[in-house]
């Protein structure tokens, strides 16, 4: 054997476990081992195999995923609902920023509105000042991808 590299053994070194307070002596390499459970509580050796041992919370963090699961389910049905809906809020259509102002400021808030616009035609929409053809083809194709019906006179 070769000299100094072996570690130094401790043949009655301390082993004390957390959850019990029992305390026996082993022979390790180190001079006192904790344990967090050992034979004597541990439900697998006990029989309690009942008894859970939630020592990081593991229900509570499956509660919180849960609900938060559920408000997200939430959230999808009510942005559902609102898909093909005329009550649908201008803003949410990802317009650029100058054309839903000038929607705006042209009094029309919501999606309805803006088919009843589009349902006197295309110079009605382009007279609002501020929204150009740019911004009229962008949200013809917005309103088609989002399942909205076009009024024939905006076709």
């Amino acid at each position: 054997m070769k000299k100094d590299i072996h570690p130094t053994f401790y043949p009655d070194a301390q082993v004390s476990c957390a959850s019990c307070g029992r305390t026996w002596t082993t022979g390790s390499t180190k001079k006192e081992i904790r344990l967090d459970v050992c034979s004597n509580c541990h439900p697998f050796f006990t029989g309690e195999a009942q008894r859970l041992l939630d020592t990081e919370g593991q229900v509570d963090r499956f509660y919180k995923k849960l609900s938060a699961r559920q408000t997200y389910v939430e959230q999808q049905k009510v942005k559902e609902e609102l898909k093909g809906s005329p009550e649908r809020p201008i803003a949410e259509l990802g317009l650029p920023t100058r054309a839903t102002d000038s929607l705006k400021n042209a009094g029309i808030e919501n999606v309805g509105q803006f088919l009843e616009k589009l349902g006197q035609g295309n110079d009605a929409a382009l007279a609002i000042p501020g929204f150009g053809q740019a911004s009229l083809t962008a949200a013809k194709k917005k309103l088609r991808s989002l399942g909205y019906e076009l009024p024939d006179a905006a076709l």
